[in-house]
């Protein structure tokens, strides 16, 4: 019992105030793990839908991509972003347990999605050294600016939107911030670049692609779906504020996008493998607002989406998007930010604090910033040095023509 004469926070409270900010550290370090292990999902995702004679570049771009994201992000991104920059002594930085640098961290492998995402569509065709130029002007400026005004409240617009329609634009783990931008960029980048060789023939025919290998493109969207448990729960940044809500509205998410898309596509894999991951695209903006059952619709919209419109821009539009990115992540990632003004009002079971037309105006504004970005960086690079690999080096594949090795040699090197 406590008398007149103690002093101070009785010891218990003490000890933990000591502990939270290595929990906390250690809460996003394991997020920025697990979002982080998300990258191989999207090598292997993309190398098991390419065909052969591009897998290793499929790897390779993953990997360098990352790289070329974290020194970006840490140079000139986060300072965009937030305002924050890393130029101190190392005593300044490792205060709170180093919790500013695993924040940064697990902020990174968001942003590192930008250029990931792009990847997809642009793959079996694109140079690789304007796309790593393409990378460090993306991650370092242009996601970085949109991800500022939806989670830093840069430029006054969240309290524009606020005062306009009453609440702010509300993207929880970047439905729209990370995957719809990223998609956006991504569907400029095709465009630019045009559809791969001989793949829309004069005759009016088209030339199937199909994956190169189902269980690779399988173990790319289980890495993925599981890594998204990380990059949602963990979008709290605080043990305190960690959601059981989120965990289970993106279960939900996810098995909805499997069912509908399973079904539309009339039981193909890609579709099948695809689907999950369109659910878990739409969720991240309302998972911390939704009740399951709107996370469960949320998610099985976005399948159908996903599948009708990776169909059209193949078949009918002839937009030559490799992994469908913007339709996954562009697409999806646009109906999740308005899905949660609309599921996340609690007449619909949501906590609510949201508003559609909030919603509307934010994505509206993600869309255009990620078009204009898109167009500006990829379009200043096909001006300058080119963005296509040359006509026989695209015959050839990307592996021999820049990596000088396959994935799989046709024979053993007998010494």
């Amino acid at each position: 019992m406590r008398t007149a004469f103690d002093r101070g926070p009785p010891q218990e409270t003490r000890q933990v105030d000591q502990i939270k900010p290595g929990t906390d550290a250690l809460f996003i370090l394991l997020g920025a793990i697990m979002v982080l292990a998300m990258h191989a999902g999207f090598a292997f995702l993309e190398l098991g839908t390419v065909r052969k004679k591009n897998q290793v570049n499929a790897l390779v771009k993953i990997l360098v991509d990352f790289a070329v994201s974290t020194i970006a992000y840490f140079f000139v991104g986060y300072a965009v972003a937030y305002g924050v920059s890393f130029f101190t002594g190392a005593e300044v930085l490792a205060a709170h347990n180093g919790y500013g640098l695993v924040k940064f961290f697990f902020l990174l492998t968001f942003a590192a999605a930008i250029p990931a995402i792009v990847s997809g569509g642009i793959a079996e065709r694109a140079r690789m050294g304007p796309q790593l130029i393409a990378t460090a002007a993306l991650v370092g400026l242009v996601y970085p600016v949109f991800e500022g005004v939806a989670w830093n409240q840069r430029l006054g617009i969240q309290e524009w939107l606020k005062a306009a329609t009453g609440a702010e634009f509300h993207d929880f783990a970047g439905s729209v911030v990370v995957h719809a931008v990223g998609g956006w960029i991504g569907l400029a980048a095709v465009l630019l670049l045009g559809p791969r060789a001989n793949r829309y023939r004069k005759d009016g025919g088209i030339s199937a692609h199909p994956p190169s290998s189902i269980p690779f493109l399988a173990l790319g969207a289980w890495i993925l779906a599981v890594g998204w448990f990380g990059f949602n729960v963990m979008s709290a940044q605080t043990i305190d504020k960690i959601s059981g809500l989120v965990a289970v509205n993106s279960l939900m998410a996810m098995v909805g996008g499997t069912l509908v898309a399973t079904l539309m596509g009339r039981n193909d894999p890609g579709f099948a493998y695809n689907g999950p991951l369109a659910g878990l695209v739409a969720v991240c903006a309302g998972s911390d607002v939704m009740h399951p059952l709107g996370a469960l619709v949320t998610g099985g919209a976005a399948g159908a989406i996903f599948v009708v419109m990776f169909t059209l821009t193949q078949n009918r539009w002839k937009i030559d998007d490799v992994l469908g990115v913007w339709p996954l992540h562009g697409l999806c990632g646009a109906w999740g930010g308005i899905a949660c003004g609309v599921f996340g009002l609690p007449a619909l079971g949501g906590l609510g604090g949201v508003s559609l037309a909030a919603q509307l105006l934010g994505t509206l504004l993600g869309v255009a910033w990620a078009l204009a970005g898109g167009f500006a960086v990829y379009g200043v690079l096909k001006a300058t040095l080119g963005l296509r690999l040359t006509q026989e080096e695209e015959y050839d594949g990307a592996d021999i023509s820049i990596h000088r090795i396959g994935a799989t040699p046709e024979r053993e090197v007998s010494w």
